[in-house]
């Protein structure tokens, strides 16, 4: 028999809800088509989707990150404030479509404040320059009479947005990337840009560039930008049409968290770096199918795709002294968990990760044990996504949990992923503390098999069922189903 042991005294650390956060980019149609669309009946006057909006709401997404991805690094934010009339339209490169320009800087914080999240914004160091970076936390940050600050007013906006997460550009270690350069010529570039933009309002903070965590250029970066920043983002999305490759590729986040980790602290301790920095893992999900067409980057995600999206959460929460913000990548259709059509919405599976986390994440990840099988990962089947190997990390568990617990009211989450494709799998729940037994809330995410996908004509597919469990506690077994995720609540109450 499996067993999950957690004891509430044994806290990792506290849990940023920040690492819930979602991804806005120009591409596709997440923004035009998706939280966007002043041509359809189901927007708003101001042409955001209602239904989108009421989606995102349910996710509680704490921060928002905008306007990319590839888009920043050839975006100039100018181009969007303003009389939407007068606004240019222009080509963009990284997508290779006509950019209107009618959402902007103003609707982008707009869409922050009717989501209730906090907007981070990434500067242009593709083909930006560090004027117009420094104008931009000027435009949205700034209290005098300065002109920058002065057009946010002329705009309607007399108070400033107060924007405090702010990105030194995306990418741009990538050949991919407008402006790609080597991580010497970044820090430079990157140091400049730091320097005006903090002396324009010395409260932001900071987001340096990073890789996979582990490379030279990750290195190189920390090294020189340690003294300005306050996190490091990394970037792994994982996928593959295996099965196992899909749901277990997601543990090479661990190994980056483990070496990014390890390269801050290195670099805080050589140079007396007093301020903390911590990881922004700002773009990540489950991607490894592209489709060509006017809908393109639009996937139709498996219920094995919701359980990687799961695993990624799990490491998130157990690596919470590393990783303070993390953002799916991206929020709507395009790899998203939200799919618009002209008449409504569907959840894809990967929705719904996100919302039973949205829902009962709790302070504190606790210091939780299991044993249960293990799945043995051969080293011919590798992700597809990306050339990354993660066979030397195994054997891995069938059963990944993870534990938090809220000190102030008791709640205890435990969030289980049993990832054998056939069998369930029947766990003693071992708690060290004297609780009592209680009714538990259980959810279930669960479909049919691990290849079922939603969609407009069948939405419910991969759902989540809800029911209790009686006499939880301490000893209690559980059998969780095969190919699931299953999330259990409970107030703790001592004996």
């Amino acid at each position: 028999m499996a067993v999950i042991k957690l004891d509430l005294d044994r806290i990792v650390g506290s849990v940023d809800r920040r690492i819930l956060g979602g991804f806005t980019e120009h591409a596709g149609r997440c923004v035009y088509g998706g939280i966007f669309d002043e041509r359809s009946p189901l927007s708003d006057a101001e042409g955001f989707r209602t239904d989108v909006i009421e989606a995102v709401r349910r996710l509680k997404p704490p921060v928002l990150r905008w306007p990319g991805g590839n888009f920043a690094s050839g975006y100039h934010f100018a181009d969007g404030i303003g009389p939407v009339s007068a606004r240019p339209c222009r080509q963009d490169l990284a997508w290779q479509v006509e950019e209107s320009n009618r959402f902007g800087t103003d609707e982008f914080m707009r869409y922050c404040e009717l989501v209730g999240a906090e907007p981070y914004l990434c500067v242009n160091l593709g083909t930006g320059t560090m004027d117009e970076a420094q104008a931009w936390v000027e435009y949205c940050n700034g209290t005098g009479n300065t002109y920058w600050a002065g057009q946010r007013r002329a705009n309607g906006h007399e108070e400033p947005y107060r924007v405090r997460l702010w990105g030194l550009g995306n990418e741009v270690y990538g050949y991919w990337q407008i402006g790609a350069m080597s991580a010497a010529d970044y820090v430079t570039a990157a140091r400049q840009f730091a320097k005006v933009m903090t002396w324009t309002d010395p409260t932001i903070e900071l987001v340096s560039c990073g890789e996979n965590g582990w490379s030279a250029w990750d290195r190189t970066v920390l090294e020189g930008l340690a003294p300005f920043i306050r996190y490091h983002s990394l970037h792994i999305s994982t996928g593959s049409a295996d099965y196992w490759t899909n749901v277990l590729s997601p543990h090479q986040a661990e190994r980056a968290l483990r070496i990014a980790g390890a390269m801050i602290e290195r670099v805080r301790y050589d140079q007396h770096i007093d301020h903390p920095i911590h990881v922004a893992y700002d773009e990540w999900n489950a991607w490894f199918r592209e489709e060509d067409g006017p809908e393109w980057l639009e996937e139709r995600c498996t219920l094995a795709d919701a359980l990687a999206v799961a695993t990624f959460l799990h490491t998130f929460v157990r690596h919470c002294r590393v990783v303070r913000v993390a953002n799916l990548a991206r929020l709507v259709n395009a790899i998203a968990p939200i799919v618009t059509g002209p008449d409504g919405l569907f959840l894809q599976s990967i929705y719904h990760p996100l919302r039973l986390f949205a829902d009962h994440l709790g302070e504190w990840c606790l210091d939780g044990f299991g044993e249960s099988g293990r799945h043995e990962f051969s080293e011919a089947l590798e992700p597809t996504r990306k050339p990354y190997r993660i066979a030397d990390q195994g054997p891995f568990p069938v059963l990944d949990a993870v534990a938090t617990y809220t000190l102030g009211t008791g709640q205890l989450m435990l969030s289980v992923i049993n990832r054998d494709p056939e069998n369930d799998v029947t766990a003693e729940i071992q708690i060290a503390n004297p609780l009592r037994r209680q009714t538990a809330v259980v959810e279930e995410l669960n479909g049919d098999d691990t290849d079922e996908v939603n969609s407009f004509a069948t939405p419910e597919r991969v759902n989540v069922s809800a029911g209790t469990v009686e006499k939880f506690g301490p000893g209690a077994r559980y059998a969780f189903p095969a190919h699931s995720l299953t999330v259990i609540t409970m107030r703790c109450e001592l004996e």
